[in-house]
């Protein structure tokens, strides 16, 4: 297994027609791309649906933050499903 402890790498997701960088540890990339095959959606679209999400919070993260958030809500979720069970 790959040390998860790595710098944030910047990549660009197009929300909305917008194009806009977004920085990610590694784990967080390969994270949000396995959540876009198990929802069937290309990364851009799930981001755009994590960005809509958080812009209705009382008090929106960025959208890095987000994605994270996201991404680990989603995944305790699973879990307490045993979705994720092995």
């Amino acid at each position: 297994m790959a040390i998860p402890y790595h710098p944030p790498v910047k990549r660009s997701v197009e929300i909305a027609g917008h194009k806009t960088s977004i920085s990610l540890e590694p784990l967080f990339w390969d994270m949000l791309r396995h959540a876009a095959l198990r929802e069937g959606l290309p990364i851009n679209a799930l981001v755009a649906r994590i960005d809509a999400e958080r812009i209705t919070s009382p008090t929106p993260p960025g959208l890095a933050g987000a994605i994270r958030i996201w991404l680990v809500t989603t995944a305790t979720d699973q879990d307490a499903d045993g979705v994720g069970a092995a």
